[in-house]
């Protein structure tokens, strides 16, 4: 990734070729794995989600369209009681990622890219990296 970060783990960077941008935000992973097992200790709720990764586990290793696997994450969030995955920022941390999606967003228009060709997505990988 060619976009500096003062805070990588909650940054907008681009892709070294600037067809794409990402957004890392490591904070919704750990809290989504906190949650995922906080309830762990209580068997009902343990089976609740051992059963919901398990339906996960086939839908994602099977061919299915974008809804089936949003419904899937969906049971799994509810099993486990997770909340919205969000970050909570300040003034400094808006006005620095504004900074960083601003250079993107430059570097993405630099190749010609139409704001209704920009699309963000919802998958890891299917911009041919990690986010």
């Amino acid at each position: 990734m060619s976009t500096e970060s003062t805070n990588p783990d909650l940054s907008f960077s681009s892709r070294a070729d600037w067809l794409a941008g990402f957004l890392r935000a490591d904070r919704i992973r750990l809290d989504t794995l906190v949650q995922l097992v906080a309830g762990w200790s209580e068997a009902n709720v343990r089976d609740d989600i051992i059963e919901a990764l398990d339906y996960l586990a086939v839908v994602v290793s099977s061919t299915q369209d974008e809804g089936t696997l949003d419904a899937a994450v969906e049971i799994v969030e509810d099993a486990a009681g997770m909340d919205t995955a969000q970050v909570p920022i300040d003034k400094t941390h808006a006005m620095r990622l504004h900074s960083e999606l601003s250079t993107v967003v430059e570097r993405l228009m630099r190749f010609g890219a139409s704001r209704r060709s920009v699309t963000m997505p919802r998958q890891r990988g299917e911009m041919g990296g990690a986010a």
